[in-house]
This record gives C-alpha cells, sequence and structure tokens, in this order.
C-alpha cells in the first residue's frame, strides 16, 4: 500500500477535510440549488415578521400615521393579523420544504459515500488488512459516515439558516435604530477571538474521540472473531475489563470534548444575552424620552432575538462541523489508500507458453503484523510446466505472495 493509516496523510488544518466531500455533492447540484432558494425565502419571510409586528403594535396603540406607512400599509387591525398569520403560515411552508430537500441530499450523500468507502476497502490488498482492524473500519463506515450525514443533512442548513437570521436581523436593526445597532456590533465584535480559539479545541478533541471509539470497535470485533479461541484458555473476565478499558478512555475523551462545547455554548449565549439585555435598556429609555415608538422598540426586541437565536445555533453548529471535519478526514484516509498490489489492465500472454516457469531464487517473505517472523525463509525453487498448469488450480498454498513483492534473503 502506497501510504497506510499507520502513516495518515498530513491533517489540514480548519475546515480543508470538507472539500473532500465536493465530489459526492456535486451529482446533486440541482437539488442543492433548490435547498438554498427556499433558505432564501424562508430567510426572508421570517425577518418581515418583526416589521409585521411594529406596524400592528403602532397601528394597536395610537401610533396609527407611523403604521400606516409601514409594511402593512393601511389594513384595520383584522387585516394586520390576518397579515401576520399569512406571512407564518408561508414560512412554515418553505421551512418544511427546505428540511424535505436537505434532509434528501445528506441521506443520499452519505450513501454514496459509505459505498465509495467500501469498494475500495475491497481493493486493497491482504497487507491493507494485517496492519489494519476490521472493528476500525467497520467504525469509520458506521459512526464518522453518520456524523457527516448529520452535517450535510442537517446542521449545514440550520448554520447558513442562522447566518442569513443574523445578518439580516442585524441589517434591520441598523434600520430600526443605528445607535442601538452601533452599541450592539461594538460589544459582540469582542466575541469573535474567543470563538474561533475555542473552536479548533473542539475539532482537535472531536478526532480524538472519534480514534478511542474506533479502538473500541476494532477491540470487539478481534475478540468475536476468535470467541472459540477466547473461550478455550478461559479469557472472558480479561477481555471484558479490556473493553471496558477502552470504553472508559472513549468516554474520557468524549466528556473533554463536550465540556469544551459546552463552555463555548456558554460563552455565547451568555455574551450574546448579555449585551442585548444591555442595548435594550437603552432602548427603553429611547421609547420614554420619544425617539423610538412601542413598534419600533419590539420589532427591535424580535430582531434582536433572531440574531441571538442565530448566534447560539452557530455556537452548535460550529461545533458539529468540526467534528464532521475530523471525520471526514478519517474516512478519505480509506478512500485515498493505494493497494500494495497493482493489478494489470491488460495480463501479457507469455511468447512461449510451453516454456513458461517460476523461480524463487533466495526468497524471504513476512506478513506485515509480524515483520520479525519469516513465514519464507530463503526459499530456492524452480516449478516448470506442467506442474505450473496444476499449481495454477490450486494457487492458495502461494496466496502469501499476494501481500507484495517478496524481499530477497539477506
Amino acid at each position: 500500500m502506497h501510504q497506510d493509516l499507520a502513516t495518515p496523510l498530513p491533517r489540514p488544518r480548519r475546515l480543508s477535510p470538507l472539500k473532500g466531500l465536493w465530489p459526492f455533492l456535486r451529482p446533486y447540484r440541482e437539488r442543492i440549488v433548490l435547498a438554498f432558494v427556499l433558505l432564501c425565502i424562508g430567510s426572508a419571510t421570517i425577518l418581515l415578521v418583526p416589521l409585521a409586528f411594529r406596524d400592528l403594535i403602532d397601528f394597536g396603540f395610537g401610533e396609527r400615521e407611523r403604521a400606516t406607512g409601514g409594511l402593512l400599509g393601511a389594513l384595520s387591525l383584522n387585516g394586520h393579523f390576518i397579515a401576520l398569520f399569512a406571512l407564518a403560515s408561508f414560512w412554515a411552508l418553505a421551512v418544511a420544504a427546505r428540511f424535505y430537500t436537505v434532509s434528501w441530499i445528506g441521506e443520499r450523500v452519505t450513501a454514496d459515500l459509505r459505498n465509495a468507502v467500501y469498494s475500495r476497502v475491497l481493493a486493497q490488498s491482504p497487507q491493507f488488512f494485517e496492519t489494519l482492524q476490521t472493528g476500525e473500519v467497520l467504525s469509520r463506515l458506521t459512526g464518522d459516515t453518520t456524523l457527516i450525514q448529520t452535517v450535510v443533512g442537517s446542521s449545514i442548513s440550520m448554520g447558513l439558516r442562522s447566518l442569513f437570521q443574523f445578518v439580516g436581523g442585524m441589517v434591520m436593526l441598523a434600520v430600526t435604530s443605528f445607535y442601538l445597532f452601533s452599541l450592539n456590533l461594538g460589544l459582540m465584535a469582542l466575541l469573535i477571538l474567543p470563538i474561533i480559539a475555542i473552536g479548533r479545541k473542539v475539532k482537535k478533541l472531536s478526532r480524538e474521540s472519534q480514534d478511542r471509539i474506533a479502538d473500541a470497535s476494532a477491540l470487539a470485533g478481534e475478540i468475536l472473531n476468535a470467541m472459540p479461541t477466547v473461550q478455550a484458555y478461559t479469557q472472558e473476565p480479561q477481555e471484558t475489563q479490556r473493553f471496558a478499558d477502552r470504553t472508559d478512555k472513549s468516554f474520557a475523551t468524549a466528556i473533554r470534548r463536550t465540556r469544551v462545547r459546552a463552555a463555548l455554548t456558554v460563552l455565547i449565549i451568555t455574551a450574546v444575552m448579555g449585551t442585548i439585555i444591555f442595548v435594550l435598556w437603552i432602548g427603553a429609555r429611547q421609547v420614554h424620552e420619544g425617539i423610538l415608538t412601542g413598534g419600533q422598540l419590539a420589532s427591535f426586541v424580535l430582531y434582536a432575538a433572531l440574531v441571538a437565536g442565530g448566534v447560539g445555533t452557530m455556537a452548535e453548529v460550529w461545533g458539529d462541523v468540526m467534528r464532521a471535519a475530523g471525520a471526514t478526514e478519517r474516512l478519505l484516509e480509506l478512500l485515498h489508500a493505494e493497494s500494495a498490489i497493482r493489478e494489470v489492465a491488460r495480463p501479457e500472454t507469455p511468447a512461449h507458453p510451453a516454456r513458461a516457469a517460476i523461480r524463487f531464487d533466495h526468497v524471504s517473505f513476512s506478513y506485515p503484523a509480524r515483520p520479525q517472523t519469516r513465514a519464507l525463509d530463503d526459499i530456492c525453487l524452480d516449478i516448470r510446466v506442467p506442474v505450473l498448469s496444476v499449481l495454477s488450480l490450486a494457487v492458495s498454498p502461494f496466496s502469501s505472495l499476494r501481500y507484495g513483492p517478496p524481499a530477497p534473503a539477506c
């Protein structure tokens, strides 16, 4: 194998491994565009709701002069409620259509990725399976692809929706009251550096957690495949303890990752909500002084809630994306693995089949998992027709040669 998993590919930083998913996403570009359009429609619709509430409150509390020039125009009180309900219904339809489209993409891409990785693994030489436990491959085919399915089929969509709500909400906050918006923006700018630093830590711990899970799965697969031997030597208690130790290590790593993600969530939500509460305190004083109307302050509150919700969701999605980046990196190692045996596309026929022969000239060979033990040691052998024809029908005794070219004896 040109580059096996014992010596992994150089690990890209940040989100670079996710670029490896593009070949699996490319065939479904039309559905991706459709999902993006539905996402834009849904985000634009939810951004109109606070404006409708602003007009409704101003109209209902005596600010009719300002309300008639707003989003809902000169509608009656009943008309304001009907328009608000229509916006909510349209938004619900857009969200449902987007959810179905994105979920379909996630399921399809995950299935294609599993098929590609499995096909690649089957094409590897026996050396690959000597140096990599089967349980680890199964863990990557199940656990890692499930992480990618979650991100592609849900988290990315939620992150983009939250990003649109965040950006659109910030713009509408500026339109509603630029003074309050500038205060909000200045305070939230201080949150960027901690988010980036903790996000990198989450990515590192996520990969480590997935490695520990793979170790436990690999051990279980190895022991279950050799249960007759384990039972013959009454090693059940010892193997149970070994698996428990691996599981405890996996749990400890997962808790470390969860602790960091929890700290990230607490930092973001506390800082954002504290910023919004401070800004709203300033806004309430402006309403009291007549600078803002009650409807404008209510719309500012709703836009602030959209911004806060968007930031909170982006924090969770960022953690999921970091985990998916680690999972993608592990799957790409399998997908890019090269077999030590290169099959010839067009086998050549011997020029003189009647004189075909095989010669072993001081050949030595060791299995990759046991390099210190020689299975063949300084073998010299000549095989000629017709013995070669007989051996071709029972080639299994020489199957070891498919592990790669044997080393000459020293």
